[in-house]
């Protein structure tokens, strides 16, 4: 089986409590602090549990059993 890496192009700066909701891995941003300890959120291959880490371009963002993903700051190559 082969993982899809998902694009994600953002507009500005977002955090990781911000991609979650807008991705639909959440409902709301109040979520993403019990999200973030009950499931391994894992950014450039290190587990992260702040809602609020800024997310870079390129950074890589890996949930087990609900995909991978790549942030693409528009306008950024």
């Amino acid at each position: 089986m082969i993982d899809l890496v998902e694009e994600v192009i953002v507009d500005g700066d977002i955090t990781l409590g911000q991609f979650l909701k807008t991705e639909g891995i959440i409902e709301s941003g109040g979520q993403a602090k019990w999200f973030l300890q009950d499931f391994d959120v894992l950014i450039n291959d290190e587990r992260e549990t702040r809602r609020g880490k800024k997310l870079n371009h390129q950074d890589s963002i890996v949930i087990p059993e609900i995909g991978s993903f790549v942030i693409l700051h528009q306008g950024e190559e």
